[in-house]
């Protein structure tokens, strides 16, 4: 019997792993994890991002999100999970300077994506205790991850998987995963969701910078 399979993706490690500067970023992960673990039954997959912000250099970044957003909302089996960024103006020194051993402040704006981390790691393991899966698989190469990962193998005996996005592994995940895979650019291109879509809205369109 094929083991019942709930996926765990960091949003924002798959985007910055293996999407960004590439032509994917309309993925279907649902059909993305289907296709890489043909063995196991896939029944949910829980998604943790946050919504971003309009900046000056890219004015349509929440629209190209939210019509994201809607394709996710076409598969019952995917639940969003959002958390926040937090935005404020920091002094840093500046990297070249200090290298030579100089101090000389910048004043910048920094922008932190804050809660996906501790949301991930709360529903991996409330998933866990309610007996939701028998093995997990996580989208996410966050060290971070690591005590919930360990947990939800030692105490509750659940099998573990790592999709990874990134060219390495973390050693802090590596010991801690049944199986690891990679998610190479060809399976990112064929778990692509259609170029036009229907909803309860109406139709729409994948963003053509996209």
């Amino acid at each position: 019997m094929a083991m019942r399979t709930r996926i765990y993706v960091d949003g924002f490690n798959l985007y910055y792993g293996c999407l960004k500067g590439q032509p994917h970023k309309w993925l279907n992960p649902f059909l993305l994890c289907q296709n890489l673990l043909p063995r196991n039954s896939v029944e949910h997959l829980r998604y943790f991002t946050a919504k971003v912000s309009a900046r000056p250099n890219d004015p349509d970044q929440p629209v190209r999100q939210q019509t994201y957003f809607r394709a996710l909302g076409t598969i019952p089996q995917i639940t969003v999970h959002l958390g926040h960024f937090l935005t404020h103006e920091v002094t840093m020194p500046d990297a070249a300077a200090w290298r030579q051993g100089r101090h000389v402040p910048r004043h910048v704006v920094k922008t932190e994506e804050k809660g996906s981390d501790v949301n991930l790691a709360t529903w991996l393991l409330m998933d866990a205790m309610d007996n939701q899966f028998d093995c997990a698989v996580i989208i996410s190469n966050d060290s971070d991850l690591k005590e919930p990962i360990s947990l939800v193998r030692n105490r509750f005996r659940k099998a573990i998987g790592i999709l990874n996005p990134q060219r390495n592994v973390s050693q802090a995940l590596r010991p801690l995963a049944h199986f690891i895979k990679p998610i190479r650019g060809g399976a990112l291109g064929n778990a692509q969701f259609p170029n036009t879509m229907t909803d309860s809205t109406g139709q729409f369109q994948k963003p053509a910078r996209w």
